[in-house]
């Protein structure tokens, strides 16, 4: 016979650990929003504290405490205040350097060109002046597009650079700098090449040569300076072919000339047969061309 020992209470664990859980939950959203909320207070303090010297020290603390937490966006609106009342003070040049990098550290680059380099022109001799020297060029550099845009900001990038080396001779940062300026004339080239090119692609033979020879001009030692000389022969092979016969003549030792340079040039070229092949056919409409030209 089993003995009745009163009702029994069921045990129901999750109810006690999802009670407890929601307690530390709340607990947890308490505490981060009286955090966001101590944050934002400070933040609001700062911005609205007056002009006088008490309120300056205040925003310019906080405006530190930001920059240091990386909060920039905070961080800028109280510099950008500062900037208005600490000109010709002690703690402008700092102020003007946080602000500049702020916005740097933001990745908004065309603002913060403008900021550090006018920190560099304000201060040429200041703490920072090599920093912001540098970091201008490299917003520009930063902003510089894909070839096939508008290479503005490529060629300002190459100038802030070369700028940036003749006012710090002895910078540290001399190779660096040097193997930035190469990377961005190779953009220029490329782009420069991609527009000779388009030229030859178009069939606008004339324009295509001196496009071409203009290339060659300005980057003598390119990689693609091979590629270059034969399509300059090319196009003046088929300039010459296709020209009115008082041009043929003239025309035809042109493109004669352009394999004469391509063969000195490159003797050994994987493209030495289309060299030949193209020189072949301006010797033989030379040849035509001399026969039937009448004799004054």
């Amino acid at each position: 016979m089993t003995c009745s020992t009163g009702p029994r209470i069921p045990s129901r664990p999750s109810l006690f650990w999802a009670s407890a859980l929601g307690g530390a939950l709340w607990l947890f959203l308490g505490l981060a929003g009286g955090t966001a909320l101590t944050g934002c207070s400070e933040f609001n303090r700062a911005l609205k504290a007056p002009g006088d010297s008490a309120g300056m020290a205040l925003k310019q603390r906080v405006a530190r405490k930001y920059f240091d937490k990386r909060s920039y966006d905070r961080a800028i609106p109280l510099l950008e205040e500062m900037i208005m009342l600490k000109r010709g003070t002690s703690d402008f040049e700092e102020i003007s350097y946080l602000h500049a990098k702020s916005h740097y550290l933001m990745k908004d680059y065309t603002m913060a060109s403008y900021f550090l380099e006018n920190y560099v022109r304000t201060f040429p001799a200041g703490q920072h002046a090599e920093e912001c020297a540098f970091l201008d060029a490299i917003c520009y550099n930063n902003n510089s597009p894909n070839y096939e845009l508008d290479q503005t900001d490529t060629r300002t990038a190459i100038d802030r650079f070369q700028l940036f080396l003749v006012r710090f001779p002895n910078t540290s940062l001399r190779d660096s700098t040097n193997n930035m300026i190469d990377l961005l004339r190779s953009k220029l080239e490329v782009k420069a090449y991609h527009a000779a090119e388009q030229y030859f692609h178009m069939r606008q033979y004339q324009g295509a040569s001196m496009a071409f020879k203009e290339f060659m001009r300005q980057y003598p030692n390119s990689d693609y300076r091979e590629d270059a000389m034969l399509r300059i022969l090319r196009a003046d092979h088929a300039l010459a072919l296709n020209s009115i016969e008082t041009k043929r003549a003239d025309r035809i030792q042109e493109a004669l000339r352009a394999y004469r340079n391509f063969a000195d040039a490159y003797p050994a070229s994987v493209e030495r047969d289309q060299a030949e092949r193209l020189r072949k056919d301006l010797e033989d409409e030379l040849e035509k061309t001399t026969k039937t030209t009448p004799v004054p």
